[in-house]
């Protein structure tokens, strides 16, 4: 569990460094997003397109729509 839980990490942070691209749309990019975390092998993960005052304590993947939603990473 523990290793499964570092690879994610380690994953996302590959991922969210490209992910805050100002021009694409949030379904672009969430699926862009995807693709990256299915092609490291993660499972059981959910990318949804929220609000950015709606975030709370979710992780954030990505950002659209010049910042106003966020693209959040979360665990099945």
């Amino acid at each position: 569990m523990k290793a499964t839980f570092t690879l994610t990490l380690a994953a996302l942070t590959l991922v969210a460094a490209p992910a805050f691209a100002a021009g694409k749309s949030c379904d672009e990019l969430k699926t862009e997003i995807a693709a990256k975390l299915d092609a490291k092998q993660v499972t059981g993960y959910v990318l949804e397109i929220v609000d950015a005052d709606k975030v709370g304590d979710a992780k954030v993947v990505g950002s659209c729509e010049s910042g106003a939603k966020k693209i959040t990473y979360g665990r099945k």
